[in-house]
C-alpha cells in the first residue's frame, strides 16, 4: 500500500522495491514454517499452501482487480483478519455477507431484479434462474442449488448469526477453517462464471 505508491521517498535508502519485499517475505514465513503469507495488503493465515495457492490467492486475485467487487473483497479480507485473531463467529459472519455482496455485484452488473435485504437464498436462485452458472451444470448437478443454499449460510445461521441463548457457544476453529475456504471455493466459482457470463 503505502510504500508502494510512495516508492520514490524511499528510492535512496532501500534497496529492493516493495513486491520484491513482500515475495521474500513470504518466502520466510514459509521457511519457517509460520502459517501465514501477505496477500492484497493484508496478513493472511495459511491452513493449506494447496487451498491457499488454489482457491484463496485466485479469489484475492480476481476480487482485487474488478472494482465493482470491493465490498465483496473487504468482507472476505475482513472474514481472513478475524479468523486470524480467533473471533470464529464474526468470521462466519463475514463469510456469509461477502458470499451475498458477490451475487448482488453481479446482479447490479447485469441488472437484475434484486433486493438489497434479499438472503443468500434468493441471490442463488436468481444467479441460477438467470442462467449465471450454465444451464448443462445445473441439469447435470442438480444438488448445485442446494450445495450452495446449504453451505456458508447455513453454518453462519447455525452457528455465528442469532442470538446464543443462555449458554456460551463457542465456533470451533475447523469449522471457521471450512467456511472460509468454502466462502474461497463458491467466490472463485460464481466469478468464474460471471467472467464466462459476460464473454457471451
Amino acid at each position: 500500500g503505502y510504500i508502494r505508491s510512495h516508492e520514490w521517498k524511499f528510492r535512496g535508502s532501500v534497496k529492493q522495491n516493495p513486491d520484491d519485499a513482500i515475495e521474500e517475505l513470504n518466502i520466510r514465513f514459509k521457511e519457517a514454517g509460520l502459517g501465514y503469507q501477505f496477500e492484497s495488503g493484508e496478513l493472511v493465515k495459511v491452513d493449506s499452501q494447496f487451498i491457499h495457492s488454489d482457491v484463496v490467492k485466485p479469489t484475492l486475485q480476481i476480487l482485487g482487480k474488478n472494482r465493482s467487487y470491493n465490498g465483496v473483497n473487504d468482507e472476505f479480507l475482513s472474514a481472513h483478519e478475524h479468523y486470524r485473531h480467533q473471533r470464529y463467529k464474526e468470521c462466519l459472519n463475514d463469510c456469509l455477507k461477502s458470499f451475498e455482496s458477490l451475487m448482488k455485484a453481479i446482479h447490479k452488473k447485469h441488472s437484475w431484479h434484486f433486493n438489497d435485504t434479499d438472503t443468500a437464498k434468493k441471490l442463488i436462485n436468481s444467479c441460477l434462474a438467470n442462467n449465471l452458472v450454465p444451464e448443462y451444470l445445473q441439469n447435470q448437478f442438480s444438488s448445485i442449488r442446494i450445495l450452495l443454499e446449504s453451505g456458508i449460510p447455513t453454518i453462519r445461521n447455525k452457528e455465528g448469526g442469532h442470538g446464543q441463548g443462555a449458554e456460551i457457544t463457542k465456533v470451533p476453529e475447523y469449522l471457521a477453517s471450512y467456511t472460509l475456504h468454502l466462502t474461497a471455493t463458491n467466490l472463485l466459482f460464481l466469478a468464474k462464471c460471471e467472467e464466462n457470463y459476460t464473454k457471451k
